[in-house]
Order: structure tokens, then C-alpha cells, then sequence
């Protein structure tokens, strides 16, 4: 996708990296990182946002522990100068960073139990349940993966949060198929990603896409 760069780390760092990371962050993101319950999800909090910090600093030109973040109402976080957004699953982050797009990305380990709940049915449009019922039993996973994080990346990107309802807008989600969106998008763009093995995700960005 043209004028948005991606990247993809572990969050799982050893301990002198970690510490460095750790220095990048402000008060608030350190009281942040202390509640969360589990020592294995403060740590992976850590090295995104210090990441996060390093990337943004290298596109600004300024030290990363400088970087001051603003949000908008649905608690999107912005800096100026530079669009980027962030998603993390399990032990992997993707970074989505544009000088002149508006991006969203999302990433999500494969779990079929979670697919195979009533989600659909609950977020998904009326097309898109009937397209993702329609598939042989042994796509469907992949399927509901693909629309899944399609749908997240085109919320983040639009920065709304949930006042932006998951059923309003179509995409495609047939294994195969190419990512797109089939209706209530507008001028937007989204391109599929396999970032590792057992991992899907999408990128969406402002404007129309070219390759």
C-alpha cells in the first residue's frame, strides 16, 4: 500500500532490552504497564509502546522518550506530523506508520476456538454472516479471521471506536478472495496481511490504494 509502511516485532524481549524500553515511557505509561495482573502482559505492554516510541521517533527525528501523544475522544492516540497506528496479539505487534495517510491495522493469532462462538452473528452484517456460513466448515475459521480483522483495522483507522458499529460496512472474506470493501467504506482503502505463521491481519488507509 502506497505511502504506509508496516512492521512486525515479538514482544517478547529479554531483559536488557526491556529496561531500555521501559526508559522511553513516561509516568503514565509505566502506571499503565503496573496494572495489568499478569507479569507476561505488563511486559509485552512495555516493549509495544516503547517500539511504538522508537518507530515514531525515527520518522520525527526526536527522541523517542520525547514524543507526546494526544487523543482523540474515543481514545485514539495522535502525534503530529505523522499518522501510525498500533495492534498486538499474543507475542506479536504490527505497526502501521504513513507521513500522509490515515491508517488502521489489526493483527490476530488464529484461534479457532474464539471463531467458533457466535460472534458472527453478533457483530458481523447479515451479508457477511451469510457469506461466512456458506463456506465448507473447514474455511470458515479463515474466514471469520479475514473479516474479523478487516473490520478492526477500518474502526482503528477511522479512529470512532465503538460508536462506529461493526455491522454498518461490508467486506470480502472468502478465503481467496482479495481484501475489500463491498459497502458503507467510502474513500478508503485495506489490504490483507499475513504478518507471521498463525497470524492474520489488514491495514486500512485513507484514499484509494495502489500497489
Amino acid at each position: 500500500m502506497t505511502g504506509v509502511d508496516l512492521f512486525c516485532h515479538s514482544l517478547d524481549v529479554d531483559a536488557s532490552r526491556l529496561n531500555a524500553l521501559q526508559d522511553l515511557l513516561t509516568a503514565d505509561e509505566r502506571g499503565r504497564a503496573a496494572r495489568f495482573h499478569f507479569e507476561k502482559h505488563r511486559r509485552r505492554f512495555i516493549a509495544a509502546r516503547g517500539m511504538l516510541r522508537e518507530l515514531l521517533g525515527q520518522y520525527l527525528a526526536m527522541d523517542a522518550a520525547a514524543i507526546e501523544f494526544s487523543y482523540n475522544p474515543f481514545g485514539k492516540p495522535a502525534v503530529d506530523g505523522v499518522y501510525f497506528n498500533l495492534s498486538h496479539s499474543d507475542n506479536l505487534a504490527l505497526y502501521a506508520v504513513s507521513r500522509t495517510r490515515e491508517v488502521g491495522v489489526d493483527i490476530e493469532r488464529v484461534n479457532p476456538a474464539f471463531a467458533g462462538e457466535q460472534i458472527p452473528e453478533q457483530y458481523f452484517s447479515p451479508a457477511e454472516v451469510k457469506i461466512l456460513r456458506s463456506l465448507p466448515k473447514d474455511r470458515q475459521i479463515e474466514g471469520f479471521f479475514n473479516c474479523w480483522t478487516r473490520k478492526e483495522a477500518y474502526i482503528k483507522a477511522r479512529g470512532l471506536g465503538l460508536s462506529l458499529e461493526l455491522d454498518s460496512f461490508d467486506v470480502t472474506l472468502a478465503p481467496g478472495d482479495p481484501a475489500a470493501f463491498l459497502r458503507g467504506a467510502g474513500d478508503w482503502s485495506i489490504e490483507a496481511l499475513e504478518p507471521a505463521p498463525g497470524f492474520v491481519g489488514a491495514v486500512v488507509a485513507a484514499g484509494t490504494a495502489v500497489r
